[in-house]
């Protein structure tokens, strides 16, 4: 009897069958984008640190990102601050509350240097471990999960969500070939796992301070190393306006267009009318059905203004009241600054929850959303667990006080 190997069967069928031996097999990711709408939420603040999410561990020292924590505290202490904070800011309990409040989506930021690090950087390693958990918990909760590469070497966009506030350095040297090695180690170590929906290739690269054929070359290397596994590929859309990449993607599929959708951080937005902010979400909603791509709102708040403690930067101030550099005041920040739901005026509660009733209308006419973010030490209106538990966000997600907002 004539035996033939795995391989060779497989090509002969292929080759009985009519089909091309190269024709790509195009997987379909572990979540319908066609059939369901994304509704999911970030989990900020825990594989990458920003100063106004956990405040408490930059009280005290001249950090002001996750780079100059671990050269401040230097690397053992900030080993040991990390470690126990990587083990209790998000448990199990988070992931059960998550999916109990009707989500299907959780974003989990990550930096390259928990991935693959670089000996001239001081970032402390370790949180890697502790992110294969959390697929793990993810998936025992019903969860799906979008892995966001937050922080890329050299910074991307100069913000301390990158990991090193300053200047924007990412293309320079060897930055974008070690991205893209960190990605097809994320593709390889995680891509299969049955809670990973997509993998994004990058979280906000600042386009108008970067080369944007380098950008989408980027795009387009990254994709071509992720398209053969069962995720989709998400993209940001680099500050370039959502509507701006309807010429990208030609021959490419499990495309995730990511857009970020903030309505406070320059002068003019901050001083809308509460009026102006809701109807500016619904017609961004529009904006984003246009697209022609799967698109979600993978980034917005029900905060109206920017008045979240260390918000801008460590240390510095807000447009709203008109303390940030360059800015003028639109009114006081008393009660907005840091606290808790239940210390919101009236009118601020008001106006917090038709905001994400707006937003959740609006960004359902496309893909759907990943609110930001799960939980702070103390900002309001961006803490979807105290806004949750606040009555701010509704439950179920379906449920309007304001319908219609958005026609």
């Amino acid at each position: 009897m004539k035996t033939f190997s795995a391989a060779t069967a497989i090509g002969l069928l292929a080759l009985s069958s009519n089909a091309s031996p190269i024709t790509p097999w195009k997987r379909a990711p572990s979540f319908d984008f066609n059939g369901q709408k994304v509704r999911g939420v970030n989990l900020g603040g825990w594989f990458v640190l920003e100063p106004w999410i956990t405040p408490s561990l930059f009280e005290g020292n001249d950090a002001i990102d996750e780079y100059s924590f671990a050269q401040t505290l230097g690397k053992d202490a900030a080993k040991a601050r990390l470690s126990e904070h990587w083990n209790s800011w998000i448990t199990q309990d988070d992931f059960n509350r998550i999916a109990g409040a009707g989500l299907n989506h959780v974003r989990i930021p990550i930096g390259y240097w928990s991935v693959i690090s670089r000996d001239e950087d001081p970032y402390v390693t370790g949180a890697y471990d502790v992110f294969g958990k959390a697929l793990d918990w993810a998936q025992a909760a019903g969860l799906k999960v979008i892995i966001d590469l937050h922080g890329a070497p050299g910074s991307q966009n100069g913000f301390d969500n990158s990991g090193r506030y300053g200047s924007v350095q990412w293309t320079q040297g060897d930055t974008v070939s070690h991205t893209l090695r960190v990605l097809n180690k994320l593709r390889d170590d995680h891509a299969s796992h049955p809670a990973v929906s997509s993998i994004q290739l990058l979280n906000e690269p600042l386009g108008p301070s970067l080369d944007m054929s380098t950008v989408r070359q980027f795009y387009m290397d990254g994709w071509g190393n992720l398209k053969d596994s069962n995720v989709a590929v998400a993209f940001h859309d680099a500050f370039q306006g959502v509507t701006s990449w309807g010429d990208f993607g030609a021959g490419m599929w499990n495309l995730l267009l990511d857009t970020h959708h903030y309505e406070i951080f320059d002068n003019s937005q901050v001083a809308m009318s509460p009026d102006d902010h809701f109807r500016t979400a619904c017609d961004f909603g529009g904006q984003m059905a246009s697209t022609g791509k799967w698109t979600i709102a993978g980034e917005w708040t029900g905060a109206i203004t920017d008045c979240a403690k260390w918000l801008n930067g460590k240390g510095k101030g807000a447009r709203y009241d008109g303390t940030f550099q360059g800015s003028t005041a639109v009114g006081s920040c008393d009660g907005k600054y840091t606290g808790t739901v239940a210390g919101l005026s009236d009118a601020d509660k008001y106006n917090v929850r038709r905001f994400i009733e707006a937003q959740l209308d609006g960004y359902e006419k496309a893909t759907g959303w990943v609110f930001w973010t799960w939980k702070t030490e103390g900002a309001p209106e961006w803490d979807m667990k105290a806004l949750l538990e606040g009555g701010l966000f509704p439950q179920p997600l379906t449920d309007r006080k304001y319908p219609g907002q958005c026609g």
